[in-house]
């Protein structure tokens, strides 16, 4: 897990928060920014020589913005997996309603909660009144 005071972690934070912002506007100065904070990600890689260079970052930046604009088959499935791999909650359920992915997981809240067991203070003393 990085941490979040790390530089690293809070640029992949940006390119995330970029690519929302992308698939809110999809406008060509928001997919620049994505690019440009994505070739920053790939440089954080480590240096390497010539064609050694690490384009992840770059490529799903690419993938990503072309299924955001709609210009793949695949860009249902292509922005569900990016979508379930963002681990906040909030920055989660933002992405998916700007690209229209309504099967989201549910929230923490909405879970059933357990059965209080009604034996469970059996046997204890009655609390009185505490004084100060």
């Amino acid at each position: 897990m990085l941490n979040p005071l790390d530089g690293s972690y809070r640029l992949l934070n940006a390119w995330k928060l970029a690519l929302l912002r992308f698939a809110v506007t999809q406008d060509e100065c928001d997919r620049l920014n994505v690019a440009a904070l994505a070739a920053e990600l790939d440089r954080l890689g480590g240096r390497r020589t010539g064609d050694e260079t690490f384009h992840f970052f770059r490529r799903s930046s690419s993938q990503l913005c072309a299924a955001i604009s709609g210009q793949l088959q695949n860009a249902a499935d292509i922005l569900d997996r990016f979508c379930k791999q963002i681990e906040a909650p909030r920055l989660r359920l933002a992405f998916a309603a700007a690209v229209g992915i309504t099967h989201t997981d549910p929230a923490p809240s909405q879970a059933p909660r357990p059965q209080r067991n009604p034996d469970l203070f059996r046997g204890l003393p009655a609390r009185g009144s505490a004084s100060l």
